[in-house]
């Protein structure tokens, strides 16, 4: 694929995902009942990855102290 097909599709994907997010918070999507508002969902996932970033560093720098008292 040409490298610039590549990069206007791919700024077209993250425009319009950003353009979704924004528009499910801003108005009230609700389909059966089910609250779609993804700028939410969005921020719940990335709380989470942050939150097992941080644990997985604490856990690796016990093993390299652990490492470290063992020689």
């Amino acid at each position: 694929m040409n490298k610039w097909v590549e990069l206007l599709v791919g700024l077209i994907f993250v425009i319009g995902v950003i353009l979704i997010a924004w528009a499910s918070s801003a108005y009230n999507w609700i389909l059966f009942g089910k609250d779609f508002n993804f700028l939410h969902s969005a921020w719940v996932f990335f709380k989470g990855g942050v939150f097992w970033f941080v644990m997985m560093i604490g856990i690796l720098l016990i093993i390299l102290g652990i490492n470290d008292l063992r020689e």
